[in-house]
Order: C-alpha cells, then structure tokens, then sequence
C-alpha cells in the first residue's frame, strides 16, 4: 500500500468511525444539533447509517492490514462514496445546498481512496 494511500484510509477510517459510532450511539436529541437532518429521517436508518459508517471504516483498514481479502478495502471505499452520494442528495433535497461541502469532501476523499486501492491491488 502506498504512504498517501494508508494516510487517507487512516484518516477517513478514524472520521467514519466517530461519525459512525455517534449514529448509532447517541440519541436524535443528541444528534440534533450536529446532524440537523436527523429530525426528518426514521432513527432506524440513522442507526443504519451509522453501522454502515463503521462497517466501512473497518473495511479501509482491516484487509490492508492483514493482507487477508484486501479487494474489500476498495469496496469500503466505494460503499462510503454511495453514502456521501446520499448525504448530498438528502442536503439538497432539504434545501441545504450550502451543506454539501463536507459531503463532496468526503466522498472525493473516498474516491480516491478507491483509485489508489485499485492501482495497488
């Protein structure tokens, strides 16, 4: 795996474990005033999101490093690209253009994360 590869999957493995685990974790009141979308979306599929969140980070990291299915890494990465898709699409949906922005970051972020993955593979 390339430096610039592991960084990337380190860094977005660590944000989607904390995004992740405040999903599932926390309640809609608690989420409320980070997630402000959560007041119109079932805390099923929040919770959903969240373990999804997880299962992703999990996937960047631990095929890599055992060496074990490390096709999965790149998949991950993919997954976490649909889930920003979707994170956007919802933004806009609720009239919240303006917040996209880490939504487009992250899912750049996670795409490249899939381009490295594939070109080391």
């Amino acid at each position: 795996m390339a430096p610039c590869h592991g960084l990337l999957s380190g860094l977005l493995a660590v944000f989607y474990l904390y995004a992740g685990g405040k999903k599932v974790t926390q309640s809609r009141e608690q989420l409320q005033p980070m997630m402000g979308w959560v007041d119109t979306v079932p805390m099923p599929l929040v919770r959903t999101i969240g373990v999804l969140e997880i299962l992703g980070a999990a996937g960047l990291i631990l095929p890599p490093l055992t060496g074990i299915a490390t096709w999965l890494a790149v998949a991950a990465a993919i997954g976490l690209v649909l889930v920003q898709v979707g994170g956007a699409a919802l933004h806009l949906s609720r009239g919240e253009a303006r917040q996209i922005g880490l939504n487009i970051v992250l899912l750049a972020t996670a795409a490249v994360t899939a381009w490295l993955g594939i070109a080391w593979l």
